[in-house]
């Protein structure tokens, strides 16, 4: 259940497993509309008789990105066929058009005839009831439709374009697929197929002895038949070894402005960081929504999937993106929520990437008692997030245009929304999603949304409200010190749950309750935090050579280790990630880093070839579980090595250096 290779644009979005098959193809939304849902879109080889799809077992795969980028750099190599391949996929910036060049190397000592195959295995609109796959003569290409969605592929090598095509049915009746016919090396050539249908088509190149040949295929995505020749023509006419070469270019001046100082981090930490900004990047819709994950395999666990923009992960998402200095990047986020904001001034569990409410677990009425379904941190991190933008970039105009629509509703809706007897938030659903209650981790978002609402408030000069936000969020403040903390146990509690008639503490160990000092309730130097934090050090960290930190003690999903002594449940890399940004907020000498560090270290070593983290790893073999790559673990990383550089840079400077280094860091 990963997705190794990723690639888009903010409008289309490409998933590549492990063999460089195309998995996931959503369009024109990022995460909304899956054309390919979890199919295999083929690439195969023939050459002197033989023939292997790159899925065969003797082909030895080595996965990558160019540097600085998201075009691919794959290498395979099938010693019986006597071939090398090295293979780049990416997505043009601007435009809605998929390239792929094959550079095809003969490793034998007598020339070869090689046969490149792509197949197409599409469901138009995420279904295969109604599809149209057609050879194209005006320009020579395959092309499948269906509705206003329209895929053209073509290509060209060294002996021109497309030497072989053929359309045919798949999985219906016994029918396979055209990707059958190709194993022997020819296409059948039927020029039209309509229901559930695949195509192939192939390119035919001469490769001398230690030489190579060039294979070059494209996609073009659209909403008609002459948009997608359009572009088309223009990949023709720009030819495609110069567009890959200006994805290349634009990705690596987009990353530019994250700089090169990045103090003592190894080079593999800092080519994860990088990788992760990128990999965010193809996770936000160009309209707003930032997208949780898009790997479709989930679907074999859950009939649904990850494709929704939950405003929590949204707002944490923007938020680090924020700190690296991609102000431009998350603003679209925040007007995304605006918009989706409910009348009565809360976000709801999640939404489709184009602004509908997406579906939920979380019901409306429970024991015949009305509950609103929502988590309420997904309200309260959002003007938190948005403050914390304000405050670093000084762009008053994106909170100008917001402080009416989204800012001032749903802080009204923070204060409202309080449990009197207790100065807490009301009972919500937890922040994963599995309890109904009222939660250290909610309150303190709670705390966070309040006080940037109030700092909003003062920057308009609207003082009555800045008054009552900010009084709202330390009477939550005070609830938590109150009612939260533990004195039996030393430390804070998970929350508090109804249960006989009055309210009682969940002491469950939980890793969410770094939230105390992100969010601002207290400082990370607080004895309180301390405790806190150094009970989760210890109770919480998986106890095998994999280590990393669960979410909290007996964590059920996916479990894989029932010995919760010495796995209390998987680990998670933001989990990890939250004890490595305590240990980095409270350290006093760069000596006080080595831990974090080695935190980034081992969260770099997790990533899947090619780059990609997922949501949480095997205790035992560090393999990856749910969902990869997951945005909350690409962003948490990026925020975690933000604050990293910050702090030993202000450990280890003069305080002369410091203030001249501090006004150039992007994160500032």
């Amino acid at each position: 259940m990963a997705r190794h290779l990723v690639i888009g644009n903010g409008k289309l979005l490409i998933n590549l497993d492990r063999h460089g098959f195309i998995r996931d193809l959503y369009y024109p939304y990022v995460g909304q509309l899956n054309h390919v849902g979890g199919q295999k879109c083929r690439v195969g080889v023939w050459a002197e008789g033989k023939f292997a799809w790159l899925d065969d077992p003797a082909w030895r795969i080595e996965l990558g990105y160019v540097e600085d980028s998201l075009v691919t750099n794959v290498t395979a190599r099938h010693e019986k066929l006597g071939l090398e391949l090295q293979i780049n996929d990416g997505i043009h910036q601007r435009e809605c058009i998929f390239l792929k060049r094959v550079v095809v190397r003969n490793l034998g000592g007598s020339p070869k005839d090689v046969r490149v195959f792509f197949h197409q295995d599409l469901m138009i609109d995420g279904s295969e009831v109604g599809d149209t796959a057609a050879f194209y003569p005006d320009n020579r290409t395959v092309f499948h439709f269906k509705r206003s969605s329209y895929f053209m592929f073509n290509g060209r090598s060294d002996t021109g374009g497309i030497d072989q095509f053929s359309t045919g049915i798949k999985r219906f009746y016994g029918a396979e697929g055209t990707w059958r016919d190709a194993e022997d090396g020819e296409l059948a050539g039927n020029a039209i197929a309509q229901g559930s249908v695949d195509s192939a088509i192939s390119f035919r190149t001469r490769v001398q002895p230690e030489g190579e040949g060039t294979v070059y295929y494209w996609m073009s995505v659209g909403d008609s038949l002459e948009e997608v020749k359009r572009l088309d023509r223009y990949v023709a006419d720009s030819h495609p070894e110069k567009l890959l070469s200006r994805i290349v270019i634009y990705w690596n001046h987009w990353l530019s402005r994250v700089g090169s100082r990045f103090g003592d981090l190894p080079e593999p930490a800092v080519r994860q960081f990088k990788h992760s900004l990128l990999i965010v990047r193809t996770q936000i819709d160009e309209r707003g929504a930032i997208l949780a994950a898009n790997d479709s395999d989930i679907l074999q666990y859950n009939r649904d999937h990850y494709s929704y923009m939950w405003p929590r992960d949204g707002a944490l998402i923007a938020d680090a993106m924020s700190l690296a200095g991609y102000h431009g990047t998350i603003a679209p986020f925040f007007h995304f929520c605006a918009k989706a904001l409910s009348p009565g001034g809360y976000l709801y569990h999640k939404y489709n990437p184009d602004g509908t409410v997406g579906s939920s677990w979380h019901p409306y009425v429970v024991d015949g008692v009305p509950r609103l379904p929502i988590q309420e941190d997904e309200t309260a991190l959002v003007p938190y997030a948005l403050w914390k933008d304000y405050a670093r970039h000084g762009e008053i105009e994106l909170p100008q245009a917001l402080y009416g629509s989204l800012v001032r509703r749903a802080a009204e809706f923070l204060c409202e929304y309080v449990e009197e007897s207790l100065g807490l938030p009301r009972p919500s659903y937890d922040l994963w999603e599995e309890r109904y209650g009222i939660w250290t981790y909610t309150a303190s978002s709670v705390y966070g949304g309040l006080m940037g609402a109030a700092c909003f408030a003062d920057l308009f000069g609207d003082y009555d409200r800045s008054d009552r936000y900010r009084g709202a969020a330390n009477r939550i403040k005070q609830g938590i010190l109150d009612r939260l903390w533990d004195e039996g146990a030393g430390r804070f509690a998970r929350g508090l749950v109804w249960r006989d008639g009055r309210w009682e503490k969940d002491m469950t160990l939980e890793s969410s309750l770094f939230a105390l000092f992100e969010f601002g309730v207290l400082p990370a130097e607080d004895p309180r935090v301390r405790a806190t934090m150094e009970a989760i050090a210890e109770g919480l960290t998986v106890k095998t050579d994999i280590g990393g930190v669960a979410r909290y003690r007996g964590d059920y999903y996916f479990r894989a280790l029932d010995d919760v002594n010495v796995a209390p449940g998987n680990p998670w890399i933001i989990c990890t990630l939250w004890l490595a940004k305590y240990r980095i907020e409270t350290a006093r000498s760069a000596e006080e880093l080595d831990e974090p560090r080695r935190m980034l270290e081992m969260v770099a070593r997790s990533a899947l070839p090619g780059g990609n983290l997922p949501e949480q790893l095997h205790p035992v073999d560090g393999s990856p579980l749910s969902v990869a790559p997951l945005t909350w673990s690409h962003a948490t990383y990026v925020q975690t090595v933000c604050e990293y550089v910050r702090k030993r840079e202000r450990l280890t400077l003069t305080e002369e250096q410091r203030n001249a280094r501090d006004s150039q860091l992007p994160w500032n």
